[in-house]
């Protein structure tokens, strides 16, 4: 492990590149109840084996050293993160650590039984994909008849006082393109942000999803709706938002193939299986899972985790090498 010590005297985690690392998704499951077009392959059993997930003390262990070398934010991910039994007890466990943001994305299908409890642990805020308003288009791009129950999660988060809600929605050419009006309108009402999100290359599912530009869209709705940039940062993500006249409502756009932002990429991914990823569009990854199993000292995991850093590649290759990542979307972590 002494290989792996970092020269560095601060605490913060600053690449080669300079871009300090604030903000961890952490994959708790790459199960999920759906099987969204874009995401998982039709058929998929290949999950890892629960002997192979970082179990909560592991999680909490090697988050806590994250947290000591500046990472203010994690966020919950999955597969679908509520799957994970006991998850409202991690969430608890992982805010002792003093984040200053914890946060949840979900499908919201198991989000009735859980928001209160959420809430309760100190989830922040709670990311819900939600790519479409009609049941039938739902059901199209999810492969399940789930509309009601994703529906009555998001309300019910609402009533649990998760705030902000911010709705996910993925937007493909022929699909669901005709929708994206409605959904602003609908969070609008619900005073929920609606975020829009073009598909990436990653497995064959993301490759075969239709990829729409969200630069016209976006041209669109700032003229329907007299949008305006929005100058304040929502979230520590990615997102360029936008406003309504009065406030009231936002709309975010993430664009990693029209016009990346990896020049500010603040983040990292850890899967379930203990593999740190660096970058979505690139294969630079580290292993935690043997270090954690292996008698690893603390100190030991700060410097494996500065040395990962230091593997962060400056920008992902997607437009050039779209069939670069055989890795799908649920591997990786949200």
């Amino acid at each position: 492990m002494h290989a792996l010590a970092h020269p560095s005297a601060s605490p913060a985690l600053i690449d080669r590149y300079g871009r300090q690392i604030r903000y961890l998704r952490v994959s708790v499951t790459d199960r999920c109840d759906l099987r969204c077009s874009y995401c998982l392959p039709k058929g998929h059993t290949s999950f890892e084996e629960p002997a192979h997930w970082l179990s909560f003390v592991e999680l909490e262990r090697l988050i806590g050293a994250f947290a000591r070398l500046g990472v203010a934010r994690v966020r919950l991910t999955g597969g679908e993160p509520l799957l994970r039994r006991d998850l409202p007890q991690l969430a608890g466990r992982l805010k002792a650590l003093g984040l200053a943001d914890l946060s949840l994305s979900t499908n919201a299908t198991q989000l009735a039984r859980h928001a209160e409890a959420l809430k309760a642990a100190g989830v922040d805020r709670i990311n819900v994909s939600l790519d479409t308003l009609d049941r039938g288009c739902f059901e199209h791009i999810t492969g399940r008849d789930a509309y009601a129950q994703t529906m009555d999660g998001l309300m019910a988060a609402k009533a649990a006082g998760l705030a902000p809600i911010k709705l996910n929605m993925v937007a493909m050419r022929g699909v669901n393109e005709h929708e994206i009006a409605r959904m602003a309108e609908f969070c609008f009402e619900h005073g929920f942000i609606l975020r829009l999100i073009e598909t990436m290359p990653m497995g064959d599912t993301g490759r075969n999803a239709q990829y729409l530009d969200l630069g016209p869209v976006r041209d669109t709705l700032v003229a329907q709706f007299g949008l305006l940039p929005e100058a304040l940062e929502l979230g520590g993500g990615p997102a360029r938002y936008w406003r309504t006249v009065d406030g009231a409502g936002r709309i975010g756009f993430i664009t990693p193939i029209s016009q990346h932002f990896c020049a500010s990429c603040n983040r990292v991914r850890l899967a379930v299986d203990g593999t740190l990823y660096l970058c979505l569009g690139q294969e630079a990854k580290f292993e935690f899972r043997p270090l954690l199993r292996g008698g690893a000292t603390d100190a030991e995991l700060e410097a494996a985790i500065r040395h990962a850093i230091d593997l962060k590649p400056e920008r992902h290759e997607f437009t050039e090498q779209p069939t670069k990542i055989m890795r799908f979307m649920s591997q990786t972590g949200g």
